[in-house]
């Protein structure tokens, strides 16, 4: 099954550091925050198969892929984060 098939990918995913942290929301809309900079890009979102491609808001366009739950983005490798909510 795919990321996009099982909707996985929800959530919010972190660097090993947490310096960046992506919310992929639904409704296919994103928060990045860098650091101390909440909201720091905010966009769209499309996932298709395990492949995700990004437009913030300002147009940028940027992609990533999931394997084997890890997202690898321009270059960084993020985590998927868990909480208390099982998110």
């Amino acid at each position: 099954m795919t990321m996009e098939e099982s909707q996985e990918y929800l959530g919010t995913w972190v660097t090993s550091d947490g310096f960046i942290q992506h919310q992929l929301l639904p409704g296919n809309r994103y928060d990045e925050a860098r650091g101390n900079r909440k909201s720091a890009y905010l966009g769209q979102y499309r996932v298709n198969g395990n492949h995700i491609e990004y437009q913030d808001d300002t147009g940028f366009t940027a992609d990533g892929d999931f394997e084997n739950g890890i997202l690898y983005h321009a270059g960084m490798i993020l985590y998927k984060q868990k909480n208390s909510n099982n998110e």
